[in-house]
């Protein structure tokens, strides 16, 4: 990948978290139910959060961003996509939100298997476990609200 192609990625994923944080805003909202409504005000901040961190990591030039790895359950695969309404169920919320982890997870593990320069493909990989901790912390909550008596 070149330096052009991997800035332009990078750019493509500041805007991928824009509008993931202005999806969740807007949930929010929207909805009436209170726990749906804080829940996705929290995920709001933590993509703008991740917005401002892709934007100082391509000013800065720097060539590693450090993200642990986390388990990843593939509970959200097994789902459904939900379509988006105002009366959604919270445990139908959390699904979408799962689904839009999950495939922005699966597009960064996408552009780290077309990069051969061993830096690029760390921070796309680092990207995808971006995404991967959110898509896991919302299988926990989804799998809280849709299966209460696990609990």
């Amino acid at each position: 990948m070149d330096i052009q192609t991997y800035k332009k990625t990078l750019e493509l994923a500041i805007k991928n978290e824009i509008e993931a944080a202005e999806f969740y805003q807007g949930v929010a909202e929207k909805t009436k139910d209170s726990n749906v409504k804080s829940i996705f005000s929290e995920l709001a901040g933590e993509e703008r959060k991740h917005r401002t961190q892709l934007e100082n990591f391509l000013k800065s030039g720097e060539k590693i961003l450090k993200i642990n790895p986390v388990e990843d359950y593939k509970f959200s695969e097994t789902l459904e996509s939900p379509k988006l309404s105002l009366q959604m169920k919270p445990a139908d919320a959390i699904a979408l939100a799962m689904k839009k982890e999950e495939e922005a997870m699966n597009m960064y593990k996408k552009f780290a298997g077309s990069c051969v320069d061993k830096e690029q493909k760390e921070i796309f990989e680092s990207l995808s476990r971006m995404e991967q901790t959110h898509k896991t912390r919302l299988e926990g909550i989804y799998t809280d609200i849709a299966f209460p008596e696990a609990w």
